[in-house]
């Protein structure tokens, strides 16, 4: 689920940070290379999180930056235990929550039961570029994005070798419960792109996300 998002705006000038996105854990590596404004906050970097690897917005996510982790607060996940709550992540901005310092890592969790975690390290901070200064780019990336709720890194792993045997005795249901084909080499960040554009800037809805993404997908209701 994601926010109403309202990034600081109104400056052409922010710069723009290069990240590279792992998914922790896969073999060989899912990932992405992106580029996006530094004035964007943490909730707009879900919505691009989940344009760009692949998923559907369908569980709750957080970020972790150090020792701070930011969330959605309609979402508290404090099991009603008296704790500092989270601070919002659509009141922190990319250039705020992460140091000015190529080659810091943090992380983006995104479905906390299949818990799939992705390592995201600042590749560059780079001088404001008109072209991305209201939307984020795709530049690199390899494989595709593992089904949901498959099990995790470790479901995924053993869902491939199933895919791959025939005569393995489950290969028939998981192929009836996927209901589609699976490419797990798909990538390509001209559709990626090609998406990434639809997010709204400044503020993405859940409703307008969730268009976008079944839009990428091309699922209709």
């Amino acid at each position: 689920m994601i926010s109403y998002i309202q990034p600081t705006v109104g400056k052409a000038n922010a710069r723009v940070y290069q990240l590279k996105v792992v998914l922790i854990g896969s073999k060989p590596a899912i990932w992405r290379r992106l580029r996006v404004p530094g004035n964007a906050n943490l909730g707009w970097l879900h919505a691009v999180l989940q344009v760009a690897m692949g998923w559907t917005n369908s569980h709750l996510h957080h970020f972790f930056v150090g020792e701070t982790r930011y969330s959605d607060p309609r979402f508290d996940d404090d099991m009603g235990i008296d704790v500092e709550p989270d601070p919002d992540e659509a009141k922190a901005t990319l250039a705020q929550a992460v140091p000015n310092e190529p080659g810091f890592r943090f992380e983006y969790e995104y479905d906390f039961g299949d818990s799939w975690e992705h390592e995201i390290t600042v590749e560059k901070i780079l001088p404001p570029d008109a072209a991305t200064v209201t939307v984020a780019l795709c530049l690199d990336g390899a494989r595709a994005c593992p089904p949901e709720d498959c099990g995790g890194v470790w479901g995924y792993a053993n869902l491939l070798k199933i895919l791959k045997n025939r005569k393995h005795p489950e290969h028939r249901s998981m192929r009836e419960w996927l209901g589609r084909p699976l490419d797990a080499e798909a990538f390509d960040s001209a559709k990626i792109n090609t998406w990434l554009r639809k997010l709204k800037w400044p503020r993405v809805t859940e409703a307008q996300l969730r268009k976008v993404l079944m839009g990428r997908d091309n699922y209709r209701e």
